[in-house]
């Protein structure tokens, strides 16, 4: 069973809709004993990394992703959940994350052209850097939907996937049982389905 977590940013039904498309059962749920029952887990998110941290961390579901990352749980963050996984955000201020993962999300203010649009909207390809299962069912420059106006940075041993918005920024992530997608699995298509699908398998 897969858990998504609600905690209440996020955009539950798209996810929990795309997995059902794939054969793949989930629950979406706030409740602790439920989430460290699954076997697997989805962090989404939409919205401000400080306001989502701290809906976390007073709902105790911090202590909970932590404990079950140490266990070798695995997790996947999509969008906002991706940046929570990392260590800290210079989103409207300075935010500790869950430290899942080296690096820090940055603004793409002041990073890409002042011609390009913030937040970057639209389709982009992904351009691979490293193999990971994520990338199973899915080739270099397949396209997907992303919608921030933040990214990760200095997270090497993580990267998996850029995409090009005026520079390349961290598009997918992974180190061991811990991952991430930058862009809406659930709302790119055959790609985004395909990429969920390999998470869902075992190795």
């Amino acid at each position: 069973m897969i858990a998504i977590v609600d905690y209440g940013v996020g955009n539950l039904f798209s996810l929990s809709s795309s997995f059902k498309a794939i054969g793949r059962e989930t629950v979406v749920t706030g409740n602790a004993d439920i989430i460290r029952s699954a076997d697997k887990i989805i962090l989404p998110g939409v919205g401000a990394f400080g306001d989502a941290i701290d809906k976390l961390r007073s709902s105790g579901l911090d202590r909970v992703l932590t404990d079950l990352a140490a266990e070798g749980r695995e997790i996947m963050g999509i969008c906002l959940g991706m940046q929570l996984l990392f260590e800290k955000s210079f989103e409207y201020g300075e935010h500790i994350g869950l430290g899942l993962l080296k690096g820090e999300i940055v603004p793409m203010q002041g990073s890409i052209s002042p011609e390009l649009k913030i937040p970057h909207i639209g389709w982009n390809a992904l351009h691979f850097t490293h193999e990971s299962r994520l990338l199973k069912y899915i080739k270099e420059n397949d396209c997907v939907y992303f919608v921030h106006s933040y990214y990760a940075s200095n997270c090497a041993d993580s990267l998996v996937a850029t995409a090009e918005y005026g520079r390349e920024l961290t598009a997918i992530v992974q180190r061991g049982n811990i991952c991430g997608c930058q862009f809406h699995p659930e709302k790119s298509g055959a790609v985004g389905l395909n990429i969920l699908r390999a998470f869902c398998e075992d190795d």
